[in-house]
């Protein structure tokens, strides 16, 4: 029997197979390997290469199988270039580079090396039809062996887990599993009328996609945190501010184009870790030191923020309720850090040294900023309400 479903003979069987080498799916896997070896340091590159080439063979059987399942069982794909023999050969011939390689990985980096290497098969050959029809499952599949070729490459290179790692393991998990969620709201219509249970067909569109915003959210806090922590080189932020620019624009599109934007943005945020991690810019690199203003320090940084927030209200069309919340807020606030003042609680060092009504000027301006900053962000993003693919709009209040 053929390889081939269409055409004959070895040229034929040859596309047939490299058809399903698909790149914009492939090389993430790869390059997230590589980057697990970038945070190990100096790597060794005969063994970073058996580690990608294993990641290759567990993504290529996941593209085999699934298309497979969709097109011989399902009946989903309106064609598939290989025969039912080729998909199997194909399988197999997948299944066995990578025994090869996590075999030589277990004899040359030790059975750890063999460990984690060996789960990212199984999530690669059980997509379909087994893990694709949970939402759970179907949403952090791929996230899953993103995050473990990250924590395979830097194992097989140092024998060791280490905070730094497990912090990037997990942005990307959280990140990527909001792109899947939006990458499987492409196929909402058709999902639904099989009952297959994505994130939006279990939450609408409009829910699953606050729900991925979410997730971008606290993947890109979660950089922050690394970073100020000391587990992230210091222009690692950089990465979350590329990525989360590029997410702010995709949070309007339609389902096919915020794909495409959030996966090309998702290999610009491994790019500038890439370059935060092995150049590290900004290392020993002390903060901006803004207490050379002396006493106008923390009226400085007042000034900066409630001028974001007003403009934030401003857009928002929001100023008179604002202000509104804010009167009401105010002296329960006031009592507060009277209170916590009085008691030496904290104490302001650089302000200008003028008291009010028994507290520093700058807390009865801090009172008016923070409550305006909060208000203009919920405002904002009231008023950056999208529409999904289906006309229903995603609002922050549901």
């Amino acid at each position: 029997m053929a390889i081939a479903r269409h055409g004959t003979g070895l040229p034929a069987d040859v596309r047939a197979v490299l058809s399903q080498v698909h790149p914009v799916f492939m090389l993430p896997p790869l390059a997230a390997s590589w980057f697990g070896a970038i945070v190990a340091g100096e790597a060794e590159i005969p063994v970073g290469m058996v580690h990608m080439t294993g990641m290759f063979c567990a993504v290529y059987t996941a593209h085999i199988k699934d298309g497979y399942i969709d097109f011989y069982r399902r009946g989903e794909d309106d064609d598939h270039p290989l025969t039912v023999r080729g998909c199997r050969l194909a399988l197999v011939a997948a299944g066995l580079g990578f025994a090869a390689c996590t075999l030589l990985l277990g004899l040359v980096v030790g059975p750890g090396g063999a460990l984690v290497t060996l789960p990212t098969w199984f999530i690669g050959y059980l997509h379909a039809p087994q893990l694709d029809t949970n939402p759970i499952t179907t949403t952090l599949g791929y996230p899953t062996g993103i995050a473990l070729s990250i924590l395979g490459g830097f194992y097989v290179q140092t024998t060791t887990v280490t905070a730094t790692i497990l912090g990037f393991v997990l942005v990307f998990l959280v990140v990527l599993a909001g792109v899947k969620i939006i990458d499987d709201e492409q196929d909402y219509a058709y999902d639904s009328s099989i009952d297959k249970q994505t994130v939006s067909v279990v939450l609408g569109p409009a829910r699953a996609r606050e729900l991925a915003s979410s997730l971008f959210f606290a993947g890109l806090v979660g950089v922050l945190w690394g970073t100020v922590s000391g587990l992230f080189p210091p222009a690692t932020p950089a990465a979350a501010l590329a990525f989360g620019s590029v997410a702010l624009v995709a949070r309007r599109a339609r389902p096919t184009l915020a794909t495409m934007l959030l996966i090309r943005g998702a290999y610009v945020f491994l790019a500038f870790l890439v370059v935060a991690v092995w150049f590290r810019p900004l290392s020993g690199t002390g903060l901006p030191d803004i207490t050379v203003l002396g006493g106008s320090t923390y009226l400085a940084t007042e000034i900066l923020f409630g001028s974001v927030a007003l403009a934030l209200l401003s857009y928002a069309g929001a100023l008179r309720a604002a202000a509104r919340t804010i009167a009401v807020v105010y002296p329960l606030a006031y009592v507060w850090d009277w209170y916590t003042l009085e008691v030496g609680v904290f104490e302001i060092t650089a302000r200008t040294g003028y008291d009010l009504f028994g507290i520093p000027i700058e807390e009865h301006i801090f009172m008016i900023v923070v409550p305006a900053l909060v208000l203009g962000v919920h405002e904002t993003l009231k008023t950056l309400s999208v529409e999904p693919a289906n006309g229903a709009k995603t609002h922050p209040d549901g």
